[in-house]
């Protein structure tokens, strides 16, 4: 405790240095400036007045006579007169030299600190003598009275004792430390030993109290200072809880407000910003040293009082920084909440809340310093709702924060048009406080209930967004646009069953869509993305659902569909929101501002998966059996739907992204699934003439788009391949290679080589002559190579036999092609 002390002094000590050096260059600064102004004066003093020339000679003739004449009467007198001494120089005033180490350490801390140590003295003589039983309580309170008598008749004494009266520090150092030594002892009187009633302990503190006011009044800061250090540890030196904590409260609260009264008058602000710091550090001492044990009301009292008083003190008194003035009022408020599961978040413990925010309120009405004071006490409004709906006893949280959301929207919903702070306050009060109950305590009202209260909320921050609505970029009209749909969908989602979350989601999108359009302000487009993003986060599982069946199928799995989700709770999780984005996206080339590629992305992938989802369902290929039999048919009606929706896009130069994103896909499809994972000639399925069909179907697509030709060929290559494979196996495609179908594969090759050169010279168009050479090329070494190991006797001498001639008929053909001369252009037109 006495080290306490002593750290708490040697704070005071510290203050009082600070700001006598700060006086003190001030006041060397003002004599500076006051010497500078008085030489000015003297000098115009002094210049004489312009006057014409001939009187300025006249005058100057005069003058030179006068002169002769004084002088010649001087000279006189010196003869006759003895010789007199010169007068004596006026003693200087006392003053210290300019500040250094020397003159710190030398000159003025002793002072300080032996006015401190004068006080220590007093207390510890006290605190011995009751250690040590030698005198009784009234003989122990009487001497300490004298000893504060004593220094304040010192202070006295010193302002005019010829010694002394120079140096103003001495009176102030024994004022202080008397006036702490007579609030220590109306302490020990009234609360330890009960020697004086409260109506007499109050009536003293008053007297003791302007006669501090006085004393200051007299002689400065310091003393100010001494007092506010002593009356602020006497309880602490003395015990602070030997008498109770109300009785010390009382105390405090006395001492405090005496202190800001001082303040106001003599515009310290210092003094009304240390008497706050050192009230509040009171009130956190007792919190932590109580930990929770009773009087807990008494302290949340005074920190309310403190608090509001401290916020109102310091602007009267002159403070300015306007986080000081708004530090006591943060504090106390925290404090509040601290103190609040002590009274079980009781009716006290809201009302000391409630009744600082209004304080607080208050203040920000007057003045606008204290709008973040009170966004602050919002925030904390929301802590201690939270705490308190959390707590294993509610009390007092659900009324109390309803009047508090009330009080908060009131204030924010009257003032808005002050300022968007005012804005921010009536949202956060309207919405806030609703939704954490909700999310915290939902069986505290039936769903119908937290449906009309979230209704209400959303009316209080729709009339905002009405208010406020223009085509500019306002981010209060976005903030009070985003609460309203915030609250207006948990509104809309209470009445309906499970599961349903999604018509909200769509009809919130919606409306905020219309409204973008309506208010056309740019940065209302993009509200629409974040309640997608909503929807695909509610229907997160049945989205996961859909990606392990993906990923199943891409890995060999040919039963995907167990995987999928179950169509109609796809629909009800996610359909409403995608379609509405897909309309917004399709009917209003602003909608979604700049996420519109982002939301674009989103709907389309999210409408592909749906579809995906739902032309699963007819064939439903759960077994082996219903894969064998339409594996292929539905693999192949897929990739032919993505690429015909491909081309058509294409072609019609609508969305090419998509168009190309639609056409790649059915390329990998195909490639990944048909020729390569799951083809029919290495895994059994009904394809037959399918696959043929199917391959040469996409390789028309590719024909028609002059960047997809190498596929398109490919794909024909493939497709003459599989109608082999189909003549000589039937449905069902697996089995070996027969020299029978190794023929019709190099017969069918040779005929598509034909066909393209053929098709190549008669268009002119040189890539299909090219594919027709090289595919020949091809297929000439396959019958050199691989047939003719397999033919004997007759039918290889038959095979070389068309080879050959087949070959002496292209070269034939193709060179006569190439002997033709190139058309002549055709003349200009005659003008």
């Amino acid at each position: 405790m006495t080290a306490y002390a002593f750290l708490l002094l040697a704070v005071a000590a510290a203050t009082a240095f600070a700001v006598l050096k700060r006086r003190i260059d001030r006041l060397e600064r003002d004599l500076q400036a006051l010497e500078v102004r008085i030489a000015r004066l003297d000098g115009r003093a002094q210049a004489p007045a312009p006057r014409p020339v001939a009187s300025v000679r006249t005058t100057i003739e005069s003058e030179a006579a006068r002169a002769r004449a004084v002088e010649a009467e001087t000279s006189m007198v010196r003869e006759d007169a003895p010789t007199a001494a010169p007068p004596a120089p006026p003693s200087p005033a006392f003053t210290l030299p300019r500040l250094s180490f020397e003159t710190l350490v030398g000159g003025r801390l002793p002072i300080w600190i032996g006015g401190i140590a004068l006080v220590l003295a007093g207390f510890f003589l006290v605190r011995y003598s009751i250690e040590q039983g030698l005198l009784g309580p009234a003989a122990r309170t009487f001497i300490a009275a004298l000893f504060g008598l004593a220094l304040v008749a010192a202070s006295e004494a010193v302002r005019r004792l010829p010694a002394t009266r120079d140096d103003a520090r001495l009176g102030q150092v024994f004022a202080g430390a008397g006036i702490a030594s007579l609030y220590g002892t109306l302490y020990m009187a009234a609360a330890l030993y009960h020697l004086i009633a409260p109506l007499t302990a109050f009536g003293a503190v008053v007297l003791v109290t302007l006669g501090a006011m006085g004393l200051s009044l007299r002689h400065g800061p310091p003393t100010a200072i001494m007092a506010l250090a002593g009356g602020f540890l006497a309880p602490l030196v003395a015990g602070f809880d030997a008498a109770g904590i109300a009785p010390l409260l009382v105390y405090l609260g006395l001492f405090g407000a005496a202190l800001f009264g001082l303040a106001v008058h003599r515009r310290w602000g210092w003094l009304a910003l240390a008497a706050s710091v050192a009230g509040l550090a009171w009130t956190q001492f007792l919190i932590a040293v109580l930990d929770g044990r009773g009087n807990l009301s008494a302290i949340g009292l005074y920190t309310m009082l403190l608090a509001g008083g401290a916020s109102a003190a310091l602007p009267a008194a002159g403070l300015r920084n306007r986080w000081l003035r708004l530090a006591p009022l943060l504090v106390g408020l925290l404090q509040l909440v601290a103190i609040a599961p002590g009274l079980d978040f009781g009716p006290l413990a809201w009302s000391f809340y409630l009744v600082l925010a209004a304080a607080t309120l208050v203040l920000a009405w007057r003045d606008a310093v204290y709008l973040p004071g009170a966004l602050a006490a919002v925030a904390l409004l929301l802590a201690l709702e939270g705490l308190g709906l959390t707590a294993m006893n509610r009390g007092a949280t659900p009324v109390g924060a309803l009047v508090a959301a009330l009080l908060f929207t009131g204030a924010g919903q009257a003032l808005a048009g002050r300022g968007r702070q005012w804005i921010a306050l009536a949202l956060l009060g309207a919405g806030g406080p609703v939704l954490v109950a909700h999310l915290l305590a939902p069986t505290l009202l039936p769903p119908l209930g937290w449906g009309l209260l979230e209704l209400g909320a959303t009316l209080a921050c729709a009339r905002l967004a009405w208010m406020l609505r223009s085509d500019a970029d306002d981010p209060a009209l976005t903030a009070a646009t985003l609460a309203s749909a915030l609250l207006l969908t948990v509104a809309l989602a209470q009445p309906l069953p499970h599961g349903w979350l999604s018509l909200p989601l769509a009809l919130v999108l919606g409306g905020l869509a219309l409204w973008a359009r309506q208010v056309r302000a740019p940065s209302l487009f993009a509200l629409p993305l974040l309640w997608l993003l909503a929807a695909l986060i509610a229907a997160a599982l049945p989205l996961l659902d859909i990606a392990s069946a993906i990923f199943a199928s891409l890995t060999g799995d040919r039963l995907p569909y167990r995987e999928l989700p179950l169509f109609a709770d796809l629909l009800r999780v996610l359909a409403l929101p995608v379609a509405a984005a897909l309309a917004f996206l399709v009917a209003d080339p602003r909608a979604f501002g700049r996420t519109r590629r982002a939301a674009a992305i989103l709907a389309g992938t999210s409408a592909v998966l749906l579809l995906y989802t739902l032309a699963k369902q007819p064939l439903a290929i759960a077994t082996p059996e219903r894969f064998l039999a339409w594996g292929f048919v539905e693999r192949a009606l897929f990739t032919q739907a993505a690429l015909a929706a491909g081309w058509a896009l294409l072609r019609a130069a609508r969305l090419p992204r998509l168009a190309r994103a639609l056409l790649l896909l059915g390329l990998a499809r195909l490639t990944w699934f048909d020729l390569v994972l799951l083809n029919p000639a290495f895994v059994a399925q009904q394809a037959g003439p399918l696959l043929a069909a199917h391959l040469a179907l996409a390789a028309f697509w590719c024909w028609t788009l002059p960047r997809l030709r190498v596929p398109a060929a490919l794909l024909s290559i493939a497709a003459a391949l599989a109608a082999i494979r189909w003549t000589a196996h039937g449905t069902l495609l697996t089995g070996p290679i027969g020299s029978l179908e190794n023929g019709g594969y190099s017969a069918a090759l040779l005929l598509l080589a034909l066909a393209w050169l053929g098709r190549g010279i008669a268009a002119g168009r040189h890539d299909l002559r090219l594919a027709g050479l090289g595919l020949l090329t091809l297929t000439t070494c396959k019958v050199f190579l691989v047939d003719a190991a397999a033919l004997d006797g007759l039918l290889r001498i038959l095979s070389f036999l068309g080879l050959g001639v087949a070959l002496i008929a292209i070269g034939w053909a193709y060179s006569r092609f190439l002997a033709r001369p190139a058309a002549a252009p055709e003349p200009p037109p005659v003008t």
